[in-house]
């Protein structure tokens, strides 16, 4: 009969080894001998009876294995911290680790400097931010939140509105000095649009509303790209129009950089969310951080480098 194994001290203990990625820095937080802690890694490597690390004489690596256990030991972790600090009767403070997904642009100017001002405030939580353009699918459990653009159409998560936001048409002053002013949306087609593929959105088509009256313009152009500042920074050069967040171009436009067109019509909504799995409503440390994210815009409106979107 096998020894009986404390699962979630034997995940702690793997996930602090990752961390460290080295026998020796983990033997220093963990208090122990280097030797015990290698025999530590070997008794669980015997009773899984796969390989978790790769060794070499300074460092330790995942093998494909290790990385699986990683990931999820994590993840159950984090559970465990959650379930804890729901049937305590004592208000713990927010702890653990907590997985945050954003976009690109957004994620650098916005959302990293809030990260940083949380763990301040909140310093027994870590957090792990990824950016990318498309949200990550729900199936693969790869974030605790996700701050979007557009209110998601998964009923399996639960979303929190932020901010209010526009999606804003523009262009340079000399590129509409020369190709002159859309009047309607059907003058975009003789126009270079500048192409942006992110998300599920149909690429190269734009609708437009009036009133109750929608148009859906097929656009064209010699440029496009799936980074939202790379097309901003085009437009800036004069390569044509853009489609985008207002808290990205709001220094431009009102700099005369960048000038709006079509600005009686509506596009398509962009407000901010905040969005997160079901499972995740009684977790301390994500409620923590979207009331945090969720009281930063509704006080300052989104303000970061000078950008200033009062909407």
């Amino acid at each position: 009969m096998s020894t009986p194994v404390s699962a979630p001290s034997e995940m702690a203990f793997f996930s602090l080894l990752a961390r460290c990625g080295s026998f020796s820095m983990a033997a220093r937080e963990l208090e122990m001998s280097t030797p015990a802690v290698s025999k530590r890694l070997a008794q669980m490597e015997a009773r899984l009876g796969v390989q978790l690390l790769n060794r070499t004489t300074r460092r330790v690596s995942l093998t494909a294995e290790g990385e699986t256990y990683l990931q999820h030991a994590r993840r159950i972790l984090a559970d465990i911290d959650d379930m804890e600090q729901l049937v305590s009767s004592a208000a713990a403070a927010p702890k653990g680790l907590l997985r945050v997904n954003a976009t690109l642009g957004f994620g650098r100017s916005h959302v990293a400097p809030l990260i940083s001002d949380f763990t301040s405030l909140y310093p027994q939580v870590q957090v792990q931010l990824q950016l990318s353009v498309d949200p990550p699918p729900l199936t693969e459990d790869a974030f605790d939140v996700c701050v979007r653009f557009g209110e998601p159409p998964d009923a399996r998560v639960l979303a929190r509105h932020l901010a209010p936001n526009r999606r804003l048409l523009c262009a340079a002053p000399a590129y509409l000095a020369a190709r002159g002013i859309p009047r309607v949306p059907h003058d975009l087609a003789r126009h270079d649009c500048i192409g942006i593929r992110q998300g599920g959105e149909a690429y190269g088509t734009w609708r437009l509303s009036l009133g109750k009256r929608c148009e859906t313009v097929k656009v064209r152009g010699k440029l496009s790209t799936n980074d939202g500042e790379i097309a901003v920074n085009w437009a800036l050069a004069g390569h044509g129009i853009v489609m985008r967040a207002e808290w990205d171009i709001a220094r431009y436009l009102r700099s005369g950089r960048l000038r709006q067109v079509l600005e009686n019509y509506r596009t398509p909504l962009a407000d901010i969310y905040a969005v997160y799995p079901q499972r995740h409503q009684v977790s301390a440390r994500v409620r923590a951080f979207v009331d945090f994210l969720a009281a930063h815009f509704e006080k300052s409106s989104i303000r970061a480098e000078g950008i200033v979107a009062d909407w």
